[in-house]
């Protein structure tokens, strides 16, 4: 449009002062294109080289978080654990073992040694024998999240025991932010706010799931963290669970544990014992 004006006014001027406005013209542009080129070539690379150099170290750090978790095949554990709903506190002892990706099995002991329960978690069902009533509940594994009151997976039940971080929670999609003692990831999975910190050694601190919407949030904190053969573990597992109007608090301080060990889950429902829903 300028040069179309330019032209009405230029139009009797001299060809000499014509000429050298179109020089002028067309250096101009091929001035602005050839700024254009050298931004578009170096510019743009180097924006693309500094997004691509992001998600290569966000990548490494989750590499190395996924490599920093305790991997095992069988685990085996004795805990004294302090179970308090809603203000109800009791203690018990807890014998757990573990054979990965395949089952959970735990032993409630109360006093004097006495069993209270037995409990066998797949993949696929829940079942639990109640010694003291005489009863027994089999249910999918989805009744464990009735009872969380969110979504739980086997896997974030073996991650939990074992003071892992929840497979799901390491995803690319989560916004990472390191310091020199700490990383943590944030983000949401459903309708599920998160927040997992790991420490030194990649072990993990801190894991926080949250649905406010639904008034539900658990918290488990990793603390004093022991040798097991050639592997670390916390000590000490504290879980806090609110549904709602119901709050459950868990206090796991192991006292044995084992890896890589044969086992034996034992698990048989008496034929007296009645089932309950």
């Amino acid at each position: 449009m300028k040069e179309n004006t330019s032209n009405k006014l230029l139009y009797n001027c001299k060809l000499s002062f014509i000429s050298f406005i179109k020089i002028f013209t067309i250096c101009s542009f091929l001035l602005i294109v050839s700024c254009k080129v050298r931004r578009q070539l170096i510019t743009k690379p180097l924006l693309v080289d500094t997004t691509s150099k992001a998600l290569s170290i966000k990548l490494s750090k989750l590499d190395a978080i996924r490599a920093g978790q305790t991997n095992f095949d069988t685990f085996s554990g004795r805990a004294h654990a302090q179970l308090n709903i809603n203000g109800n506190s009791n203690d018990v002892t807890l014998n757990i073992r573990v054979k990965k990706d395949v089952k959970i099995w735990v032993s409630i002991t109360a006093i004097a040694g006495i069993e209270a329960a037995r409990a066998l978690i797949t993949p696929d069902s829940i079942i639990v024998i109640n010694r003291l009533q005489g009863v027994y509940l089999k249910k999918p594994f989805t009744y464990v999240n009735t009872l969380a009151g969110m979504h739980i997976s086997y896997k974030t039940l073996e991650s939990l025991i074992v003071g892992n971080a929840i497979p799901e929670l390491i995803n690319e999609n989560a916004t990472l932010q390191a310091n020199a003692d700490t990383t943590t990831l944030t983000g949401a999975l459903d309708s599920l706010d998160y927040k997992l910190v790991v420490g030194p050694g990649m072990r993990v601190v801190q894991t926080n799931l949250n649905n406010q919407d639904a008034g539900q949030s658990l918290q488990v904190i990793n603390s004093i963290l022991i040798p097991t053969g050639n592997r670390v573990i916390p000590s000490q597992i504290d879980i806090k669970s609110i549904v709602k109007d119901k709050k459950i608090q868990v206090t796991l301080h192991y006292i044995k544990t084992e890896f890589d060990q044969p086992l034996e889950f034992p698990f048989n429902i008496p034929a007296r014992y009645s089932p309950v829903e």
